[in-house]
């Protein structure tokens, strides 16, 4: 069972607690989160492959893997990037002063900041909420979900139990991000919990292959920010392990569906955001080319107005895999459908669609785009969302 994201009361796994609370850095509302773990966390972590990278970035880099995590804090309102030394050594102060409240070593918390690039870190504002958030804590998701948001209109959170051969795990999944969304991370922040016991190289294989099935296949704006990172720890409290293949690959699928979930609901939290866009690519030459062609739909900006618009226009599409190097032989044969309805095929227009049932379909709050290349290959399927005005109202604005 999977409790979807955004349900309010979401349960943690066992031995973890999450808090939140508002330490003065933002004007309005929850601006400094934790996660804490009773027992020390096997923890792994995917982080943005933009060159520019935030302080609390480097400072996980650094700690992972490891099999003593006992913490994550995260602010928000400030992403600590582009802050200099000194924002490392704000990055330092937060880690090291929550490490004291908790009774553990530095090197055992995990640091996250999200905000606007280039502000310094209001350090003595957090560390003077951090007693206050250390009894702040309780056994739901929600405080944290809510402390960690920025232009996010809702939390996202998910929740899921899995039967294993020696008995139950469960998994936590939280995530903010609303803009500044494109595949290889985003100015996304996801934390991945579960009680299961489990290796580190088993974490870091399974965390890798579902972001990049995951958070990797979503795009807002195209745009990669300075502090995205998936973090997952696993603290071993239930008492059950991943003892076979078959335990493996069940945990697997849960954790994949559980990032999926989280993964749709910040394109569907999009910035501006009218539309939800889903584009399946079939009967590609490779997987990579599935997932390049994909990731390409839900990229341009040409597509997403068209959508915005409510247009049938699959010239656009059309040109949008010619331009990511579909050879012109498959063009000529490949068949392009918008809401279940073949607009292209055999390198030409299929004139006998209903029109009027496409442009009922096409007012829907989901679209979704399928483009066939050959009858055998790979698939591939990215999520994104349509660009209005609200997004460059947003986005114009933006400064804290």
């Amino acid at each position: 069972m999977i409790k979807g994201a955004g349900i309010f009361r979401t349960q943690l796994p066992k031995g973890f607690m999450a808090g939140g609370i508002h330490c003065g850095v933002r004007q309005y509302r929850p601006d400094l989160g934790a996660l804490i773990s009773e027992a020390p966390c096997v923890a792994t972590g995917v982080f943005t492959k933009n060159s520019c990278k935030a302080a609390p970035v480097q400072f996980c880099e650094q700690i992972l893997p490891s099999t003593q995590v006992r913490a994550v804090i995260t602010n928000s309102g400030e992403a600590n990037a582009a802050t200099g030394q000194q924002g490392i050594e704000d990055n330092d102060q937060m880690a090291a002063c929550f490490a004291a409240a908790l009774g553990c070593q530095p090197e055992q918390v995990l640091t996250a900041s999200t905000g606007v690039i280039g502000v310094p870190l209001s350090i003595d504002k957090i560390m003077q909420g951090i007693p206050l958030l250390v009894n702040n804590m309780t056994h739901l998701a929600e405080k944290f979900a809510v402390a960690i948001l920025t232009t996010d209109l809702v939390p996202k959170t998910v929740y899921k139990k899995i039967q294993l051969s020696h008995g139950e795990v469960c998994i936590t999944g939280i995530c903010k991000g609303s803009g500044m969304i494109h595949p290889n991370m985003a100015t996304m922040l996801g934390y991945l919990m579960s009680d299961v016991e489990m290796s580190v190289e088993d974490s870091q294989q399974m965390l890798k292959a579902v972001c990049d099935d995951s958070f990797n296949m979503i795009s807002v704006d195209g745009e990669t920010s300075t502090n995205d990172c998936v973090l997952m720890l696993s603290n071993g409290l239930s008492g059950v392990s991943l003892v076979s293949a078959a335990d493996k690959a069940c945990f697997y699928e849960a954790l994949l569906e559980v990032a999926i979930t989280l993964a749709k609901s910040i394109v569907r939290d999009g910035e501006g955001a009218s539309k939800f866009i889903q584009a399946t690519v079939d009967g590609a030459g490779s997987v990579l080319q599935a997932k390049r062609l994909a990731k390409s739909l839900v990229t341009s900006v040409l597509i997403k107005t068209a959508l915005y618009g409510e247009s049938p226009n699959w010239g656009r599409i059309l040109a949008r895999i010619g331009m990511e190097g579909v050879s012109a032989s498959l063009l000529k044969t490949c068949e392009i459908a918008l809401q279940g309805m073949t607009l292209y095929a055999q390198g030409k227009p299929i004139t006998s669609f209903d029109k009027e049932t496409l442009m009922k379909q096409l007012k829907k709050d989901t679209v979704e785009i399928n483009v066939l290349l050959s009858k055998e290959g790979y698939s591939a399927t990215a999520w994104g969302c349509d660009l209005t005005e609200k997004y460059v109202q947003i986005n114009a604005e933006y400064v804290t």
